[in-house]
């Protein structure tokens, strides 16, 4: 490992292929305890995914930083290269909105039902199917 690197390389797979691939001065993702930043040289590190936004920060500051909606996985770096493995993952300008409000109204269906049934295993499916609608939702508005 170069000790003067200046970025890492990302790179996010899904069951359906590659989602993303690219250089970065700074990864950040959210792991199931907590958030974590990568940047380059850091010691490696294996760490499972929350529901919730990565964000790839740009080599050239007056860019916009990459933001793609992952659904649980994990992401292992070293040798300055990190790897997101992901249950699914949609970059920002590929999330269909209307189809994701569409998603966040079903799931929030669910979850009445499933209260009014008192199903607890309904009930937990549609919470993390309105927590996935809902991370869709706020990285496609971003």
């Amino acid at each position: 490992m170069a000790d003067n690197a200046k970025s890492l390389t990302v790179s996010i797979v899904t069951p359906d292929g590659q989602v993303y691939e690219n250089k970065t001065p700074m990864l950040i993702v959210r792991t199931i305890d907590g958030e974590l930043g990568i940047l380059p040289n850091h010691i490696p590190v294996i760490a499972s995914l929350a529901i919730d936004e990565v964000r790839i920060k740009q080599l050239e500051s007056d860019q916009e930083d990459d933001e793609i909606a992952v659904n649980g996985g994990f992401v292992e770096f070293s040798d300055n290269t990190a790897t997101i493995v992901a249950d699914s993952a949609e970059r920002q300008n590929d999330i269909d909105v209307a189809r994701a409000e569409n998603a966040r109204k079903r799931a929030e269906t669910r979850i009445q039902d499933a209260q009014q049934k008192h199903d607890d295993a309904e009930l937990a499916r549609a919470q993390v199917a309105l927590r996935r609608a809902m991370n869709r939702l706020n990285v496609a508005r971003h």
